[in-house]
């Protein structure tokens, strides 16, 4: 791909500790020098990995916006870093402001369209199970379905909500502190990067409904419309593809496993565009 303006590209879930993902991150390259880059989680497992490939694109593209994915924080017995659940994501975000990435603690960098100015806002909001199959009325009895039929997140085990008491309670918090924020923009259209789905739509074609509890909140479902989205980019599912909800496209930018995007027809699309503008002026709110 290349463009003389300038592009908003996005991708997610580069999982580097494939050899053949790191590869396809080590070829990575901006079409244009003012080119950024939307990075929405699942760089990799380990701190040492996430610090390699952000800082890899970070001396390759203007910008690069980081939202981190539930991959990011797990704590593996491998990993030298020990830290866990808000210890390990604040450790991940010093991480990333020394490197000069953006995240989602700090002023969100406005993309120039033309003249027109657009927030991007990389976003942490977790996930609360409030994405239940149909039938189910309560937590408990999801999790007992999935568990059931052999469908449980790897976080169950490895994604330590520390000091909250539950994931869906740091969730909860992530969605009030976010809220507030996006809510103080008063009105000024975004671009809102999240590692998961803002609403539920978009998984409703899972190959495995259950594993749905595991993809987001419904405390996020107008967000899209509340907060003036001209773009929702996200990943974690696996299945790229641009859905229109309330006419806004919800962009999912997965790289994903070397055996998913083998299957695909062509070489992955990476990164993918957004949006293109002509000039480059960056700001922050």
């Amino acid at each position: 791909m290349s463009t003389a303006r300038g592009a908003l590209l996005a991708i997610s879930d580069l999982h580097i500790a494939h050899a053949e993902n790191r590869k396809l991150v080590q070829e990575m390259r901006p079409g244009s020098d003012e080119d950024w880059l939307l990075v929405a989680g699942d760089v990799s497992e380990t701190y040492s990995d996430v610090e390699w490939a952000l800082t890899l694109l970070r001396d390759r593209f203007h910008t690069v916006v980081w939202a981190p994915g539930n991959h990011e924080l797990w704590t593996p017995p491998d990993d030298p870093v020990r830290s866990r659940g808000e210890r390990r994501y604040r450790e991940l975000v010093d991480l990333c402001r020394g490197l000069g990435v953006h995240t989602p603690e700090d002023p969100y960098p406005v993309w120039d369209q033309d003249g027109r100015r657009l927030v991007v806002a990389p976003l942490f909001v977790l996930y609360d199970y409030s994405f239940r199959p149909a039938g189910t009325t309560t937590t408990a009895a999801a999790l007992a379905q999935a568990e059931e039929v052999g469908v449980v997140c790897t976080d169950e085990f490895l994604l330590h909500p520390d000091p909250y008491p539950s994931r869906a309670a740091w969730c909860h918090a992530r969605v009030a502190y976010t809220e507030a924020r996006l809510a103080a923009l008063d009105g000024t259209p975004t671009v809102l990067v999240n590692h998961y789905p803002l609403v539920r739509e978009p998984t409703r074609i899972l190959r495995y409904p259950e594993f749905a509890l595991w993809c987001g909140t419904d405390r996020t479902a107008d967000w899209h419309t509340r907060f003036h989205a001209e773009a929702v980019v996200y990943g974690h599912l696996h299945i790229p593809r641009t859905l229109h909800v309330d006419g806004v496209p919800f962009q999912e930018v997965s790289l994903g496993y070397p055996r998913e995007w083998r299957a695909r027809s062509g070489p992955p699309t990476t990164p993918r565009p957004v949006l293109t503008r002509r000039t480059n002026t960056t700001r922050a709110l």
